[in-house]
């Protein structure tokens, strides 16, 4: 018995006036979804608690049965860990943004017009080698993620992770200074290393040559770096000394390929999965039912939904659903009839907000011995009919453990 984990980044959503008070997973054509809720058990998940936006790192934790407020160490070093970065326990990791930023230093567009990977990974190699003269003992280690996400290392001594964003996390508002969020030493170095490595990074792109044609292209120059999630190494107890099976991840995003490589998940790279609304799903599908061959758990992530919803583009994100779906049915049409397949989302990403929501999410999990409830199609409010009845997101893992006899019996 095999399990696939399929998840649909920031796929759940809120009623849209422009759909008729529809969710677009509730307006988007979507049979093989219907058929995996029809022929499975369903449910809605509170991924951390009801009410509570999950960040995407630590609404994955939950989902891989971890208690996040036990274990997260900080958005960054997931980051780090998905780029390929190897942490050393005294490291701080940021997980960082190209933006672009006004000369007066306000932030025009958080993510520097969503710039293409290939684009952003040269201006990241620009970035390599710069050093703070105040704290000469820091090493930098900068390396590109996707789109315009980046992971950065600083390695040496006496360093913190409590220190604040300098990331507004809302357009037309001003760079942040970072803040040390105690009183000691090491997060005042920390901080005064961030605030002078935002100086030297804004001299070296302000000057590059590509931010130099983008600007002539009428495109929004990335011209500064945003720090977010100040992170240390995290200690998970891995997946498969847990459960005594094997466990693969197909995940391009940098961020949630850490937290999969983190827990113990052996990571498997997919051509033309990118981590964008313009992946591969299929090929995703086709290296998910290879995979099971040789693991007994496959994690499937898909990131489009959720970058389309940040955009506030529903439309987009109905049609990124549609592919979902497509791989959907084409992964459920191999797996064997001893197989699970799970369905759901991390968390709820709002159109019209344009950020995560604390909304519960669908899930659906189809196989052999489910006990089949009345729901015949997958959406919020279907979903919420099911079986299932509304767990947690760190309920998700020792259900479907459940379902394969790897339960953890407890009590005599």
């Amino acid at each position: 018995m095999k399990v696939v984990l399929i998840v649909g980044d920031g796929m759940s959503d809120r009623p849209l006036r422009e759909l008729g008070k529809k969710t677009p997973l509730e307006e988007a054509h979507t049979p093989n979804m219907d058929e995996i809720a029809s022929k499975g058990i369903c449910g809605i998940m509170d991924v951390i608690s009801p009410g509570v936006p999950p960040g995407s790192d630590t609404a994955h934790l939950a989902l891989f049965g971890y208690n996040p407020y036990d274990v997260y160490t900080g958005r960054g070093a997931f980051e780090a860990i998905g780029v390929g970065i190897e942490m050393l326990p005294r490291d701080v990791a940021f997980r960082c943004n190209f933006a672009t930023v006004s000369e007066d230093g306000v932030v025009i567009d958080r993510r520097a017009g969503r710039i293409d990977s290939e684009t952003a990974a040269e201006l990241a190699r620009s970035l390599e080698g710069v050093k703070p003269s105040t704290h000469p003992d820091v090493e930098v280690l900068v390396k590109h993620a996707t789109e315009h996400r980046l992971a950065l290392v600083l390695r040496g001594p006496g360093l913190s992770k409590m220190v604040s964003d300098t990331d507004p996390e809302s357009p037309q508002k001003p760079l942040e200074e970072c803040k040390p969020l105690d009183n000691s030493p090491e997060a005042k170095k920390t901080a005064e290393v961030v605030n002078e490595l935002t100086k030297l990074f804004r001299e070296v792109l302000e000057h590059h040559p590509i931010n130099r044609e983008r600007a002539e292209a009428g495109l929004p120059p990335a011209n500064a770096v945003l720090f977010r999630g100040a992170g240390t190494l995290p200690r998970l107890d891995p997946l498969s000394s847990q459960y005594g099976i094997s466990f693969a991840a197909i995940v391009p995003t940098a961020l949630i390929r850490g937290v999969a490589i983190a827990a113990g998940m052996k990571y498997i790279p997919v051509e033309g999965a990118t981590g964008t609304t313009k992946t591969d799903v299929m090929a995703k599908a086709r290296a998910a039912v290879d995979a099971l061959k040789r693991y007994d758990f496959v994690f499937v992530h898909v990131k489009g939904t959720d970058n389309a919803s940040h955009d506030g583009d529903y439309r987009t994100k109905m049609e990124m659903i549609e592919r979902i779906d497509e791989m959907v049915g084409f992964i459920s049409s191999k797996i064997s009839g001893d197989d699970y397949l799970a369905l759901t989302a991390d968390h709820t990403t709002g159109t019209r907000a344009r950020k995560h929501l604390g909304d519960p999410v669908p899930v659906a999990i189809y196989g052999a011995e489910v006990r089949v409830d009345d729901v015949r199609s997958y959406s919020e409010r279907s979903c919420a009919k099911g079986g299932l009845c509304r767990i947690r997101g760190v309920d998700l893992m020792p259900i479907l453990m459940n379902y394969v006899d790897r339960g953890r019996k407890f009590g005599a």
